[in-house]
């Protein structure tokens, strides 16, 4: 009985010790690391050694398990030599067992982590000091261990380098925004803007560009008032210019040089010499992504490019307004006379015009209808289809039934589509 009461504190210190590890590790691997990047800009020190911790996390993993561990099992063999001394054979390493697995489960892993996971920021940094020691003081056998464990992998076939990332940045991020999303801390606003900017590296001009038959270009041959004229009918600041034939455009002319070059004709239209005002041209490739061309539009001090495929014909054209939509969503003014194309109806089905982008369509509706192989909504529908629709017929997919309303030549025109749900309903 005695060796058991002087065993006791040094069990349960032993013990304290352990739920320490535990509640590192919990929170270490929880911690948010934007916040702790934020206050390491601000210059508070126990967020910079959870960061520099986080720098290398494999080993800080392996150095608190490897601290844990020796922990746990000096304190088991201590209690076992204590209670087998008092209650000889099987039935005292039994006992033991069992007293020990109880103290462990409850005091030196399920309460640390329970209040690790509750304040992971904090308990990160209140326990970044002794960890950094931790992992300064077995970081060259951690090493070892890791090299064995590359080792032993790659005869199964699995090579990791010593740096392994395992979620990208992106995703990792995304996932926090949908995760916030659904708990209600982020609004469907805020969630499409934040994802809209993860998109843009993934997404390439000619999923947004304006495509070449809904391009409103003008006739260079026109005499100037016509051209005047054809220019603000087009309801566009920027108008391509073409000759001959409408894939030849020799440039771009912009209303703010046509009101300046007719104020210095004196309000003489007739007078104007218009490839004096006519700006050159950008053509970029259509495989361009969204990212670098609005770098290149900054970089450029320009808003308007014309896009072209692997032949050099055109295929269409692209704002830094289109891309700038991909983030905060339709920007109107009250120059617009473009219609959506998404009109809601009252038993819940949407008619929805063809040539509408499948993500302008999602964030209208809030839906989740994929944009991967189409960029229209009758892209999707013909992919889906496998065929080119006739007027009448329906289709179901994604959970919602698809009609072809409107159809001309080989485009499907207008569309109706049911409100989400596991079956359509007519």
């Amino acid at each position: 009985m005695t060796a058991i009461l002087a065993l006791a504190p040094i069990v349960f210190g032993l013990l304290a010790i352990s739920a320490l590890f535990s509640a590192a590790e919990t929170a270490l691997t929880g911690a948010s690391r934007s916040r702790m990047h934020q206050l390491d800009r601000e210059g508070d020190r126990p967020a910079r050694r959870v960061n520099r911790l986080l720098s290398d996390q494999e080993t800080m993993i392996g150095a608190v398990l490897l601290g844990n561990n020796l922990i746990n099992i000096l304190a088991s063999a201590l209690t076992t030599q204590v209670v087998t001394a008092a209650i000889p054979g099987g039935l005292g390493v039994a006992a033991a067992t069992a007293l020990m697995t109880v103290l462990v489960l409850v005091f030196a892993e399920v309460l640390p982590k329970t209040l690790a996971i509750l304040r992971s920021d904090d308990v990160a940094r209140a326990l970044s000091g002794p960890t950094l020691v931790v992992v300064k003081l077995f970081g060259p056998i951690i090493y070892a261990i890791q090299w064995i464990v590359r080792r032993t992998l790659r005869l199964f076939g699995v090579r990791l380098t010593m740096e392994v990332d395992v979620l990208a940045a992106h995703e990792e991020i995304r996932g926090a925004v949908e995760y916030h999303h659904s708990e209600g801390l982020v609004e469907s606003r805020d969630r499409h803007m934040l994802g809209g900017v993860l998109d843009l590296s993934e997404m390439d001009v000619g999923q947004v560009m304006v495509h070449r038959t809904a391009i409103a270009m003008v006739d260079a041959d026109l005499p100037p008032r016509e051209l005047v004229a054809a220019v603000l009918d087009s309801g566009h600041t920027r108008v391509p210019l073409y000759r001959d034939d409408a894939e030849n455009i020799i440039g771009v002319v912009h209303a703010k040089d046509l009101l300046q070059a007719i104020s210095q004709a004196d309000g003489r239209i007739e007078a104007l010499d218009v490839p004096t005002i006519v700006r050159a041209p950008w053509f970029i490739p259509e495989t361009t992504n969204l990212k670098d061309q609005l770098s290149a539009f900054l970089r450029r001090h320009t808003h308007f490019a014309l896009v072209v495929d692997e032949y050099g014909g055109l295929q269409g054209l692209i704002t830094l307004e289109d891309i700038l939509e991909e983030i905060v969503g339709e920007i109107e003014d009250e120059h617009d006379v473009t219609v959506r194309g998404v009109r809601p109806q009252p038993d819940g089905w949407v008619l929805v015009d063809g040539a509408v982008p499948i993500r302008d369509l999602n964030r209208a509706m809030n839906w989740d209808l994929p944009d991967e192989e189409a960029v229209t909504i009758a892209g999707l529908l013909i992919h889906e289809a496998q065929t080119i629709p006739q007027i009448g017929e329906a289709f179901d997919f994604h959970g919602r039934r698809f009609e072809v309303l409107g159809r001309k030549g080989n485009q499907v025109t207008s569309l109706r589509i049911s409100p989400p749900g596991p079956e359509a309903e007519d």
